[in-house]
C-alpha cells in the first residue's frame, strides 16, 4: 500500500494585517529580536525536540520527530538522533565531533510509506536541500545533492513479542547524515543577528545566526562573543572586517543578575577599536539588558550599560518615516493613505518628466538622492540622476540608452561622501554615481543575465536575481567604487523570481512562483520563508518594501508591487487606485484614468 503524505508545511501562511508600517495602531509585528533575558538557567518551553516515544506508533509523527531530533546543542546531536535508530543499526550513523558536527537542513516535500510483508515500513522522503547548519550558528550553502532519502521503520517491540504501541518505533537502515527539517529549525532555534563592522569601519552590518533554544540564557553572551571571535559568514566577508587576528576568548564569558564579564586575548591597544568592539557586542546581544565589563588581556575597560550604548550609537543611517510615491502619466506623485505621512515630490516640474520608475532617498546630510529611469524615445531608456537640496532641479542622464532598465537603488552611506547606486540595464549590473555615469560591475555567476537588484539599509549587502535564481552578496565600498563579493545562491520554494527588495535586515520580500505567481518573505540565508500572497494572478514586474530593523522601531511588513499594469499595497492589501494619487489634474468625464505604476517609498 503506497500513500503519499505531506510532512510539514513549506512555510507559515501569514497575511500581513492592518497597518502598513506607519499608523500607530497596528497588529503587524514590530521587528526587534532578542527580548529581555529571563532568569538564569531557565530553558524555554518547547526548546527540546520530542523524544522517540513521544509519537507512539504514528508513522508520520515519528518521522517528523526524527527529522527534529538533531536540533539543540551540537555536542549531543548524534546522541539524540541515535535514540531514534534501532540498536542493530546505530553503527550505520558515524559520529563526528566538535566543529565537524553539521546538520543538513532540508525542506520536506513529500513522504511515501510502504508497508512490507515483515511488518516493517519503508519510508521515502522527497526533500529540497537548504543548507548546512554549522556549530558556529551559520547556515552555509548546501553540500548534499540528494533529493530523496529512504529508510525503514519497525516497532520497538518487534523482538519482544507483543506489538505494544507505547514502545514506539525505531528507524532501520538510517541515512548516514544528520537531517534537520526547516520546520524544526524554525521551532527549536532562535534566529539571531550579530554585527560586524563594514570594511571602512563606518557602520555595523548584520550577520544571521541560529542559537538552539536549549542554550540557557546565561550562556547567550558567551555564544555571541564566540561567534564574533570566529568571524563573519563566508559570503559576508568581502564587505566587513572581523576581530583582529588571533583574538581568543579567555575562559568563558560569565555573569548574571544584569552584569556580564568578557575577557579577550586581543592584539592592539587602540582605544577607538576597543570602543567599537563594545558597540559591536552591545548590538549583537539583541535586547539583552544589563552591564558589560570588557577585559582585554585581563585589563578591565570601563563598565558599559548595554541599553545605553545601543541608544547612543545608531545602528543605521538616518531613516525618516516612509512616504509613498508612484508614477502617474510619466511623473512622480505622492500617494495618499489615511493615517500616513504624505510629502511633496522633491523634484522641480522640469526634472519630473518622462519617468518610468524611480528611487528617492535621503542622504546623511539631508540631501535628496534621486535616481530615475526615463523614457528616451520608443522602447529606449536612460538613467537620470540628481542630488541636492529639496527640490532637486539639476538632472544628469546616462551617456548610453538601453532597451530595458530596472529600478535603480542607492547604496546608503553614513557620511557626506558622494553617493553611489546600482542599476540593471539590458541584463548587466552597473554602478552609477551622482552624475549618472555607469560602470559595469562584474559578477561571478553561472548566468550573466541580471534582472533585478536590491540594496539593504546598511548599504553593504545586496540581493540579486540572475538567470532566474536568487542571490545575496556583500558590497565593498573601499576606494570610491563598489565591488560585489561572490554571490551566494538562496534555495527557496519560489521558482522563477522576478522582483526582490529588503523587508527587514535579515529578510527579503521576493516575488516568484509556487505554481502560480506569489510573494514570499525569505530569510537572508533562504532557510525561513513565509508566504505573504499566493493569489496574485499575474507576474510581478516591480516590487518595493520599507526595510525595518532594530534601529528603526516601526511596524514591519509594508511593501508595494505592480503586476499586469496594476499597482497594489500591503497591510491592508488593496489596489492603488488613481484616487490615491495626489496633485493630478481631474480626468474628463468619459475618459478612463491612467493606472498608478512603479510605487516606492521615500525614507
Amino acid at each position: 500500500m503506497r500513500r503519499p503524505t505531506l510532512l510539514g508545511t513549506l512555510g507559515v501562511m501569514v497575511l500581513l494585517g492592518a497597518g502598513c508600517g506607519i499608523p500607530a495602531a497596528s497588529d503587524v509585528r514590530v521587528d526587534g529580536k532578542g527580548g529581555a533575558a529571563t532568569e538564569a538557567g531557565v530553558i524555554s518551553r518547547g526548546s527540546e525536540p520530542p523524544t522517540r516515544t513521544a509519537s507512539g506508533s504514528v508513522n508520520e509523527t515519528f518521522v517528523r520527530n526524527f527529522l527534529s531530533a538533531a536540533a539543540g546543542e551540537p555536542d549531543r546531536a548524534y546522541e539524540r538522533v541515535k535514540a531514534f535508530i534501532a540498536p542493530e543499526d546505530k553503527t550505520r550513523l558515524q559520529d563526528k565531533k566538535g566543529s565537524e558536527v553539521a546538520l543538513n537542513v532540508v525542506r520536506l516535500r513529500e513522504a511515501v510509506y510502504t508497508l512490507n510483508s515483515d511488518s516493517t515500513t519503508t519510508v521515502k522522503i522527497t526533500v529540497q536541500q537548504i543548507g548546512v547548519l554549522r556549530t558556529n550558528g551559520t547556515l552555509a550553502p548546501p553540500v548534499a545533492t540528494e533529493t530523496e532519502y529512504e529508510f525503514g521503520l519497525r516497532s520497538a517491540s518487534f523482538n519482544g513479542g507483543v506489538n505494544d504501541d507505547r514502545a514506539g518505533l525505531y528507524i532501520i537502515n538510517p541515512p548516514n547524515v544528520l537531517l534537520l527539517s526547516d520546520t524544526a529549525l524554525r521551532e527549536y532555534y532562535q534566529d539571531e543577528t550579530i554585527y560586524f563592522w563594514s570594511s571602512d569601519r563606518s557602520r555595523l552590518v548584520p550577520d544571521q545566526r541560529y542559537r538552539p533554544q536549549a542554550v540557557p540564557v546565561e550562556r547567550q553572551v558567551n555564544e555571541v562573543v564566540k561567534w564574533l571571535v570566529g568571524g563573519p559568514s563566508d559570503w559576508l566577508r568581502p564587505g566587513v572586517v572581523g576581530l583582529p587576528d588571533r583574538t581568543e576568548l579567555i575562559n568563558n564569558a560569565t555573569g548574571g543578575n544584569g552584569r556580564w564579564e568578557v575577557n579577550l586575548d586581543m592584539s592592539g591597544d587602540d582605544q577607538s577599536g576597543i570602543d567599537q568592539l563594545i558597540t559591536q557586542i552591545a548590538w549583537s546581544l539583541g535586547d539583552l539588558p544589563g552591564q558589560l565589563e570588557l577585559k582585554i588581556r585581563n585589563n578591565a575597560q570601563p563598565v558599559v550599560d548595554l541599553g545605553e550604548r545601543r541608544d547612543s550609537r545608531e545602528l543605521y543611517p538616518y531613516a525618516a518615516s516612509p512616504q509613498r510615491f508612484g508614477v502617474y502619466d510619466g511623473a512622480i506623485h505622492p500617494l495618499d493613505f489615511e493615517g500616513e505621512p504624505s510629502g511633496t515630490v522633491p523634484l522641480t516640474p522640469e526634472a519630473n518628466r518622462n519617468v518610468v520608475s524611480a528611487s528617492l532617498g535621503l542622504a546623511k546630510d539631508r540631501r535628496i538622492l534621486a535616481a530615475m529611469v526615463v523614457a528616451d524615445g520608443k522602447n529606449r531608456y536612460r538613467l537620470a540622476v540628481g542630488t541636492g537640496a529639496d527640490p532637486v532641479s539639476v538632472i544628469s542622464r546616462s551617456a548610453a540608452e538601453y532597451s530595458s532598465i530596472g529600478r535603480p537603488v542607492w547604496l546608503r552611506t553614513v557620511d557626506n561622501r558622494p553617493s553611489r547606486g546600482l542599476v540593471v540595464a539590458d541584463g548587466q549590473l552597473y554602478r552609477f554615481d551622482e552624475a549618472a555615469r555607469m560602470y559595469p560591475v562584474p559578477l561571478n555567476l553561472p548566468s550573466a543575465a541580471v534582472t533585478a537588484v536590491a540594496a539593504a539599509l546598511d548599504g553593504q549587502r545586496v540581493a540579486l536575481i540572475a538567470g532566474g535564481r536568487l542571490y545575496v552578496a556583500a558590497v565593498n565600498l573601499d576606494g570610491g567604487g563598489a565591488s560585489i563579493g561572490p554571490p551566494r545562491e538562496l534555495v527557496t520554494s519560489l521558482t522563477n523570481p522576478t522582483a526582490v527588495d529588503w523587508g527587514r535586515e535579515d529578510q527579503l520580500v521576493v516575488a516568484g512562483s509556487v505554481g502560480q505567481p506569489a510573494i514570499y518573505e525569505i530569510s537572508v540565508d533562504g532557510a525561513l520563508e513565509t508566504p505573504l500572497r499566493t493569489d496574485l494572478g499575474a507576474k510581478v514586474n516591480h516590487l518595493t518594501a520599507y526595510p525595518t530593523n532594530r534601529g528603526v522601531r516601526a511596524p514591519s511588513g509594508a511593501y508595494m508591487y505592480e503586476a499586469n499594469g496594476v499597482a497594489y499595497r500591503s497591510s491592508p492589501f488593496e489596489r492603488i487606485e488613481p484616487g490615491r494619487v495626489r496633485d493630478i489634474a481631474p480626468v474628463p468625464t468619459g475618459v478612463r484614468p491612467s493606472n498608478p505604476s512603479a510605487p516606492f517609498f521615500l525614507y
